[in-house]
């Protein structure tokens, strides 16, 4: 493996914790998941279908979204929203990013 290919390994790594949380805080209002995906890139987030779609799946099985599906444009749209049960974990998955964030720049100053 080249340097190059495990800078993007560990890049990847990194980001896989944030996705859970970035995905979740932007879901307050339904949104389908090309829709997600663009709103998540205009903020800097790029993801790819293969990672996000999945990614849908098991946070609605863990219970912290919720789906319809709905018809629009004469095709079906599975739209995806924050359940009860994600709005009360985000605020705590936001408090311990903050707290991660706080640690890791005391650990990078020195």
């Amino acid at each position: 493996m080249t340097n190059s290919e495990q800078l993007q390994n560990t890049i990847l790594e990194l980001r896989r914790g944030v996705i859970v949380l970035a995905v979740l805080s932007q879901l307050d209002k339904e949104q389908y998941g090309y829709s997600l995906l663009n709103m998540l890139a205009d903020k800097g987030l790029e993801l790819d279908q293969g990672t996000l779609y999945p990614l849908l799946r098991r946070l609605e099985a863990q219970g912290l979204l919720a789906s319809v599906w709905k018809l629009e444009e004469a095709r079906p749209r599975r739209y995806y929203v924050i359940s009860p049960q994600g709005k009360a974990v985000l605020p705590q998955l936001k408090a311990e990013w903050n707290s991660i964030v706080a640690m890791m720049d005391v650990m990078l100053r020195e």
